[in-house]
């Protein structure tokens, strides 16, 4: 049934029809805009610990820059270009959950990597996702024609493209949110011209309650208790509401819940039963004594948590899985891989041949040998790395590609299937004798180019199946997914040392949390370099199987907004909040299909924009402070203090709170009032 189903197909363009798809022009727009999409998902990724699709936006873009008078071309070059955009996203992705691992774990009281490592960054970003791409590629017939998978998320993109050839694209959009979202983070940034607060802070202190300890028969004395709470408003921050305006309302709250139950509970709690606590602790003062609470004790306990939310997740897609690899053994005994035309009858059913995937993954796995050797100082311990590198991303390339054909892009678990393997590869590395510095430096090596191979095989087969059913090559978008690969790799490494280096507190601070890389870091060297916090780690894996007993919702996300600052997840609750009246006014005006599918699109293409213009601008402050640190001797940092000469110290003093509430005015106007105006348009 499924073979007819793929048979009747009728693709867009139809398979007769030579009009100009793999050109330059496609490649280099493609690849610009992977730079672009890349840059502002690293830093989401890294602020938020989400990452948003690049697909919709690049498509936008895409049809928008073809209808250029000089620009002029074909539905197949958007195809093109689109494909190759969404690489920069999908290779972030497996990158910012891993690689900064590597800045954050410590062994013996020093970090892995005390800066960037650039070409090993370089090396593990262009080893996974090419691995990703050629792994694919083995599988395209098998996923992209099964009827049974839906692609909700290609589906929708390729009616988007489709559509985007009779009228209006969405550009304007995408494009004035950015320019406000960029304009917003200059005047925001404490590396611009700061006069907007970030966010307000307070520490409510409690009222001193004596507690009469032992029971009545056995008194052990009174003890003096206090503590207090630490409140945080929402960040004044366009990208953090959009993304809570995508994921919408229900997502949105299980992300606050998570950082409610770590500020408003645990840090308040501790710091009531422990009232020494901040003598110990040198005197520290309050707000400094909670964010260390929630530093030491909430965020380990969020490890665990995030442990099994992984596990839990991966368990709840068990038949998936087990289809995924049976479908991989099934593969391989069909003659899936054709190099003409003239083999199969049809442009539509060419692919990459296997000779140049078989080379493509000798080329990357044995100079990847040589690098985990260079962590390791060991044979063995290196071609024990690189096997389980082959092997498990193999097998999550094909776990991922399928998933995506399921559930969507947006949906995959990503992070889960690298934490499996890194457990694996650690566990393994201890067996052989491999542990210290070295044992972690590979072992996260491991799992980030399994991470990055899935990340790119989901993205990969998505843009397959657009392709699919637009009536794009195969073998030329294969192609040009590796050329954005192999490019984009040795760039897209650069915003996350401009982050690390030009953000207050750097990757791991409380501006980049960086939570999924917190979580590799700390299982991988508790596993390999033997300091894991046990205690705390149990006591989150208690609360996470607590979450899956009473079937709560997402407890992943919940012990993601437990590792974040509260300021962070109550902004993007507020997105949610707006997500939440956008979609009740829609259903107070009673609009249509078509209206309803409009206004969506439009808050999306809106939220998008406004992620994409705060990121870039930050990536780029980060960057020029890189090149031309703006400190003089006082330690301003910011652009304005020191090249302007404005005092926007005292603006900040005097009237930043003020300009914050504006900007949430603006950002709920952007994301309210312009999406329900698709009537009479």
């Amino acid at each position: 049934m499924a073979e007819e189903q793929a048979r009747s197909h009728v693709p867009y363009v139809p398979a007769q029809t030579d009009l100009p798809e793999l050109t330059w022009r496609a490649l280099v727009l493609g690849i610009l805009m992977a730079v672009v999409l890349g840059a502002a998902n690293a830093y989401l990724g890294l602020k938020a610990g989400l990452t948003i699709s690049a697909t919709f936006p690049a498509a936008v873009v895409a049809i928008a820059a073809f209808r250029l008078p000089f620009f002029r071309g074909s539905v197949l070059e958007q195809n093109i270009a689109r494909t190759t955009a969404s690489v920069g996203e999908a290779l972030v992705a497996g990158a910012i959950f891993t690689i900064p691992a590597f800045l954050i774990a410590r062994v013996g009281g020093e970090p892995v990597w005390s800066e960037f490592d650039y070409w090993s960054s370089t090396w593990i970003m262009l080893v996974g996702g090419v691995l990703g791409v050629l792994f694919v590629i083995l599988l395209r017939r098998t996923l992209v024609e099964d009827a049974e998978l839906p692609f909700p998320e290609s589906a929708a993109c390729a009616e988007l493209v489709k559509a985007g050839q009779k009228g209006e694209s969405g550009a304007k959009f995408v494009f004035g949110a950015i320019g406000l979202s960029a304009l917003l983070e200059l005047f925001k940034n404490s590396r611009g011209i700061e006069v907007i607060a970030g966010y307000k802070e307070w520490f409510v202190r409690f009222p001193r309650s004596l507690v009469t300890h032992g029971s009545s028969e056995h008194p052990l004395g009174e003890v003096s208790h206090t503590g207090g709470a630490f409140l945080s408003s929402p960040a004044a921050s366009p990208a953090l509401i959009a993304v809570g305006y995508i994921i919408g309302p229900r997502l949105a709250a299980v992300a606050f819940s998570g950082g409610a139950f770590g500020w408003l509970f645990l840090v308040p709690l501790l710091l009531f039963i422990d009232p020494d606590l901040g003598q110990r602790a040198g005197g520290a003062a309050n707000a400094e004594l909670a964010d260390s609470v929630w530093r030491n004790y909430v965020r380990p306990i969020a490890v665990g948590a995030m442990l099994v939310g992984a596990v839990h997740t991966l368990v709840g897609l068990r038949d998936s899985l087990g289809q995924a690899f049976v479908r991989v053994v099934a593969d391989f005994r069909k003659k899936s891989f054709v190099e003409s035309e003239s083999e199969v009858g049809s442009r539509l059913e060419i692919d990459v041949s296997l000779k140049w995937i078989t080379i493509g993954v000798v080329l990357t796995v044995i100079p990847m040998t040589a690098l985990y050797w260079y962590f390791t100082q060991s044979l063995i311990g290196a071609l024990l790395a690189a096997v389980i590198m082959t092997v498990t991303g193999f097998l999550f390339s094909a776990v991922g590609g399928y998933l995506v054909g399921l559930i969507g892009g947006s949906n995959q678990p990503i992070s889960g299937l690298a934490l499996s393997t890194l457990i694996i590869a650690a566990l393994l590395m201890v067996a052989i004798g491999v542990t210290g510095a070295g044992g972690v430096a590979a072992v996260l090596g491991v799992a980030a180019v399994v991470c990055c191979a899935s990340a790119m095989a989901g993205d990969m087969i998505q843009d397959l199946k657009v392709g699919h059913l637009l009536g794009g090559t195969p073998w030329r978008m294969e192609v040009a997914e590796m050329i954005s690969t192999v490019i984009v790799s040795f760039v897209l490494v650069w915003p996350m040392v401009f982050l690390h280096a030009g953000v207050p507190g750097g990757i791991g601070g409380e501006q980049l949390a960086a939570p999924q890389a917190g979580l590799m870091a700390q299982l991988a060297t508790g596993i390999v370099g033997g300091s894991m916090p046990w205690a705390l780690i149990a006591i989150g894996i208690a609360f996470g199987l607590s979450l899956v007993l009473i079937k709560s919702p997402s407890p992943m996300l919940i012990a993601v907004g437990m590792y974040l600052h509260l300021d962070t997840t109550s902004a993007i609750f507020v997105g949610g909040v707006l997500a939440w009246i956008v979609e009740l006014m829609r259903r107070r005006r009673e609009m249509g299909e078509d209206d309803t599918m409009a206004s969506v699109n439009r808050g999306t293409l809106i939220a998008s924009g406004l992620i994409a213009g705060e990121a870039l601008m930050a990536v780029a402050l980060a960057a020029l402070y890189f090149f031309l640190p703006a400190d003089p001797p006082g330690g301003v940092s910011s652009i304005a203090s020191s090249w302007l000469g404005i005092d926007t110290a005292g603006l900040l003093s005097a009237g930043g709170g003020w300009l914050s509430l504006g900007l949430f005015a603006i950002v709920g106007y952007c994301l309210i009032r312009i999406p329900l105006g698709v009537r009479g348009e």
